[in-house]
């Protein structure tokens, strides 16, 4: 028999849009998201107000495309970067070889509410 998924707090969970991506979330989460505009600083409160999804364990609620009165609230908590990804552009017969390496920035937030 297969184990059911839970969730914290009844089930409750949203998805959000964000740095062209979009994140399943639920209240207490720690997650990385793409880098965020603007200068902030450990502890600030960041509101997502582009919510595609809620559900509160009863019933949910799918926007087309956002819902409007929906908002997930989050604490900053920092910004880093990814480890180095080697980006490697080689010609076959020529014998050339580009290497070079990438961190991507990263901004760690955790889901406080979902309102």
């Amino acid at each position: 028999m297969a184990k059911k998924a839970t969730t914290k707090k009844d089930g409750e969970f949203a998805v959000i849009a964000t740095g062209g991506k979009q994140y399943k979330v639920t209240p207490g989460d720690v997650i990385k998201i793409e880098r965020l505009q603007g200068n902030h600083k450990s502890g600030d409160i960041i509101s997502f107000d582009k919510v595609l999804l809620v559900d509160n364990g009863t019933d949910t609620t799918i926007g087309m495309p956002y819902i409007k009165e929906a908002s997930v609230e989050a604490e900053y908590i920092k910004e880093g970067h990814y480890p180095t990804v080697a980006v490697v552009k080689y010609k076959q017969k020529s014998r050339n070889i580009k290497r070079n390496g990438h961190r991507q920035l990263y901004a760690e937030i955790k889901i406080t509410a979902i309102k």
